[in-house]
C-alpha cells in the first residue's frame, strides 16, 4: 500500500524538479519555500507540447514551434509518442491511430520512428521533450536542475518506466524516482487537507491514458486502496474517432480520402483538437479546412451532442476501471468523501457527468473536486515527490504497489509465487528449493508474472542458469529471492546455499504488455480461479503419486524379499494399478485431483510396512556407522 507521512517542516530551496511527460502536453514544477509551482516557459506558457519536429538539418524542435509546424511538415512531426514509449510492434493497430509521420511496425522488435534516414526511437524523442523542459526548470530556478521525478500511468510496465527513465537520462537529468500519475496528484490535493480523515478516487483521465486509485488520507497517512487503468485509453481516442467522422463527411462531400495525404491528415488532426476544446464551453463550433485541395474545401458545423455522441463508447470504457478499483478496496462509491478529477480530457462537460454519475455525485457523496487545474496537479505532485527525496518536507514517506504477483515455474509446470500482488514496494523477499532429480549440475530459473496456477497463462520475465555442486535429488538446495525497487524495477538472485555460488540478474524490459493485458489476467485469474486450483490439486497429486511410486519401486528393489509375502503381492498390485492410473491421464482420462488424493493415502497405506522397513535399516546402518551396533 502506498503511505505518506507529514508533520509540516518546509526547506526553501528545491533540487529535484517534478516532470509531467503527458501524451498531449508536458510540464515541470519544482518546490519553492514549501510550494509546488509549475514553471512557465519564457512567453508565460506553462504547458509544453508534447511534440517533436525533426528538421532535414539542425536541431530537433520541440513544443509550440514545433506544434506551429505540424501541418507544413506532417511527416517529420512526431505526436503523442507516449502511446509508444517502450513498446514493441506487432500489437499496435496503426489504421485507428491517424498518424501523418511514419512508424515501424514490426513484430517483437522495439517500435521506432523513420525520419530522415535515422530511426528515431519514442525514448530519444522524449528526451527532447524532457531536454525542453529542463531549459524552461533552468530559466526559472537560480540552479540548473540535475535531478528529476518524472510520473507515468499506473499501469505502465516494466519495459514502459526502464523506457521513460532511459529518455530522462538521455536528456542529462539523474532520474530520481518514477512515480505513478494518480499518486502523484492526490499529493497535490491532499497537501493542503493532511489533517482529514477521507476516501477519495483519482480519476485521471488525459490525452492518452486513464487511471482510477482509491486513496484514504487519515491523520496525515495518505494509502492507496486500489489502482486500475489502461495506458491506451484517452482522449487521443475521441480525437481518433472525431477524424474518423469528419473524414467520412469529406468523402460523401466529394472530397479526397484525408488518410492517405499526411498534410491533411495533419491539418484535420489540428482542427479536431481545437473543435474539442471549443465544445467544451460552446455549443457548436464550424470546422474548416479550406483548399484540401485545389477543387475542394471543407466546411462543417460540429455540435456538442455529435461529439458526445461519438466520445460516448471511449468514455464508457472507463466504467470498468472505476468499478474494478472500488471492488479491489472493498468500498461501494458513497464509502467515498471525493471524486477528484485530473487530466485535460476531464474538462469535457460529458466526462465530468459521467464520472458524477459513476460514483453517485449527483447523490450529494461523494463530492467531484474540480478545485485544482486538471492539466496541473500530476505535475505539482511529481514536484513535492521531488521536495521529498531532496529533504523540503520532513519525515514525508512515499510506497507504491507491485501491480500484478511475481514468482518462479517449479516441477509439474507451476507457478510459485514469491511476492504477490498488491504487495508493497520497495520489497525483498525470497524462498529455498530443491532439486527433482539426482545429481543435477545446474537448475534453470524461469521468472513469472501473473495470476494464473499454470505457467503456460502467466507471462515470462526470463530465464537464467545458476550452476551448482551435484548432489542427490532433494538433497541440493536454491535460495532464490527477489526484490524490487522504488521504481517496481524487479531483481532475482539465485544462490547454492551449500557452495554460496550465487547470480543476480535485473528483469529489466523483458515482458512488453498493457494494462489490459494486466486488466485481462486479473479476470481472467478470477473467471478461473476454482478451474486453476483444481489444476493445482491435480497436478500436485499427480507429482506425489509420481514420487511414491518411484521411491517404492526403489525400496522394493532393495528391501521388498524382506517383507511377508502377501504384503509384497498387496504392495504391487498398487504399483500396477498407480502406473494405470498414471497412463489414463496421459491418454486424456478424467481423473480428479480427488480421486488422485484418495488414492495417494491408499498407496500410503499399503506401502507403510515397506516404509517403516526401510526406516528401520537407515537407523541400523547410522547405528552401525556410530559404533552402536556391531558390523
Amino acid at each position: 500500500m502506498l503511505q505518506w507521512l507529514y508533520r509540516g517542516k518546509f526547506w526553501s530551496v528545491a533540487k529535484i524538479i517534478g516532470i509531467d511527460l503527458g501524451t498531449t502536453n508536458s510540464l515541470v514544477a519544482v518546490v519553492d519555500s514549501g510550494i509546488p509551482l509549475v514553471l512557465a516557459d519564457g512567453q508565460g506558457r506553462r504547458l509544453t507540447p508534447s511534440v517533436v519536429c525533426i528538421p532535414a538539418s539542425g536541431d530537433p524542435i520541440v513544443g509550440w514551434e514545433a506544434k506551429r509546424s505540424r501541418e507544413v511538415q506532417p511527416e517529420t512531426t512526431v505526436t503523442s509518442i507516449k502511446r509508444f514509449i517502450g513498446r514493441r510492434g506487432g500489437d499496435i493497430n496503426l489504421a485507428k491511430e491517424f498518424l501523418a509521420y511514419p512508424i515501424t511496425n514490426i513484430e517483437k522488435t522495439p517500435i521506432t520512428i523513420p525520419l530522415h534516414g535515422c530511426e528515431w526511437s519514442p525514448e530519444s524523442l522524449s528526451a527532447e521533450i524532457l531536454k525542453t523542459l529542463k531549459i524552461i526548470a533552468s530559466e526559472g530556478m537560480l540552479d540548473k536542475p540535475e535531478a528529476a521525478v518524472i510520473t507515468v500511468p499506473a499501469y505502465f510496465n516494466d519495459a514502459q518506466r526502464n523506457a521513460t527513465r532511459k529518455a530522462g537520462e538521455l536528456a542529462g537529468l539523474k532520474v530520481e524516482r518514477i512515480i505513478n500519475e494518480p499518486t502523484a496528484a492526490a499529493l497535490a490535493y491532499g497537501l493542503n487537507s493532511l489533517k482529514e480523515k477521507s476516501k477519495i478516487a483519482v480519476y485521471d483521465f488525459g490525452g492518452g491514458t486513464f487511471d482510477l486509485s482509491i486513496l484514504e488520507l487519515n491523520k496525515g497517512v495518505f494509502q492507496v486502496l486500489a489502482t486500475c487503468g489502461n495506458t491506451r485509453l484517452g482522449g487521443d481516442d475521441i480525437d481518433c474517432k472525431l477524424a474518423e467522422f469528419l473524414s467520412r463527411q469529406i468523402i460523401n462531400l466529394g472530397g479526397p480520402l484525408v488518410e492517405e495525404n499526411a498534410n491533411m491528415l495533419a491539418r484535420l488532426g489540428e482542427a479536431v483538437e481545437a473543435a474539442k476544446i471549443q465544445l467544451s464551453t460552446d455549443s457548436e463550433t464550424t470546422i474548416s479546412l479550406p483548399f484540401l485541395t485545389q477543387e475542394f474545401s471543407f466546411e462543417f458545423v460540429l455540435s456538442r451532442e455529435q461529439l458526445e455522441s461519438l466520445s460516448k463508447p471511449v468514455i464508457k470504457k472507463t466504467r470498468e476501471y472505476c468499478l474494478k478499483a472500488l471492488a479491489d478496496a472493498g468500498l461501494k462509491s458513497n464509502d467515498l468523501d471525493q471524486v477528484i478529477l485530473v487530466g485535460g480530457q476531464t474538462r469535457m462537460p460529458l466526462v465530468r457527468e459521467f464520472a458524477a454519475e459513476v460514483f453517485g455525485c449527483d447523490q450529494g457523496k461523494p463530492e467531484l473536486n474540480i478545485s485544482q487545474n486538471p492539466d496541473e496537479a500530476v505535475a505539482l505532485g511529481a514536484a513535492i515527490q521531488g521536495g521529498i527525496l531532496s529533504g523540503d518536507y520532513s519525515d514525508l514517506l512515499l510506497l507504491d504497489v507491485t501491480p500484478l504477483s511475481l514468482g518462479i515455474e517449479t516441477f509439474g509446470g507451476l507457478m510459485n509465487v514469491i511476492i504477490p500482488r498488491n504487495t508493497t514496494i520497495p520489497v525483498k523477499r525470497g524462498e529455498a528449493f530443491t532439486t527433482v532429480a539426482d545429481y543435477q549440475k545446474d537448475v534453470l530459473i524461469h521468472v513469472l508474472q501473473g495470476e494464473r496456477e499454470r505457467v503456460p497463462d502467466n507471462w515470462s520475465l526470463g530465464r537464467f542458469t545458476l550452476e551448482f555442486e551435484p548432489q542427490p535429488k532433494g538433497m541440493a538446495k536454491v535460495g532464490v529471492q527477489f526484490e524490487i525497487d522504488a521504481d517496481g524495477i524487479l531483481n532475482v538472485l539465485a544462490r547454492d546455499i551449500k557452495t554460496g555460488n550465487e547470480k543476480v540478474v535485473e528483469m529489466r524490459s523483458a515482458v512488453d504488455v498493457d494494462d489490459a493485458d494486466v486488466q485481462q489476467m486479473i479476470e481472467e485469474s478470477v473467471e478461473h480461479a476454482f478451474d486453476d486450483i483444481e489444476e493445482r490439486r491435480w497436478i500436485e497429486a499427480k507429482l506425489r503419486l509420481e514420487q511414491t511410486t518411484a521411491a517404492t519401486l526403489k525400496g522394493m528393489e532393495a528391501y521388498g524379499s524382506d517383507l511377508p509375502e502377501d504384503q509384497q503381492r498387496e504392495i504391487e498390485i498398487a504399483l500396477t494399478e498407480a502406473e494405470g492410473l498414471l497412463s489414463e491421464k496421459e491418454k486424456g482420462g478424467a481423473l480428479t485431483a480427488a480421486s488422485l488424493k484418495e488414492f495417494n493415502s491408499k498407496l500410503d497405506s499399503v506401502t507403510k510396512p515397506l516404509a517403516d522397513l526401510m526406516m528401520d535399516k537407515v537407523m541400523e546402518q547410522m547405528l552401525k556407522k556410530q559404533g552402536v551396533l556391531p558390523n
